[in-house]
């Protein structure tokens, strides 16, 4: 289930170990070891920013063999995007009002 309100997003994002394991799972499905490996945290660590992840929907989990592998739900991410963007629709990018002093 996909986050459908800004606040809920914000905060499953606030957290830059979150972050980091989506930059990581941009390139392949990788599993909890390899994941809580290259952020140098422990597996626990790793599979809790995981389960908030999955819960909402933006990573899902396959079972190959023995081990489960996660990659990014890049649907989901796409229409994080596109809300996020709505927030900053502001004109600050192109020098509107509120990108100046």
């Amino acid at each position: 289930m996909l986050m459908k309100n800004a606040a809920g997003l914000f905060k499953i994002l606030s957290v830059d170990k979150r972050i980091e394991i989506i930059e990581l799972l941009k390139k392949d499905p990788m599993s909890v070891n390899a994941i809580a490996e290259a952020l140098g945290v422990t597996q626990s660590s790793a599979s809790q920013h995981l389960r908030v992840l999955k819960s909402a929907g933006l990573v899902s989990d396959e079972r190959r063999g023995y081990w489960i592998y996660y990659s990014l739900n890049r649907e989901a991410l796409e229409r994080c995007r596109q809300r996020l963007n709505k927030l900053c629709s502001c004109g600050c990018r192109d020098g509107g009002p509120a990108g100046r002093e």
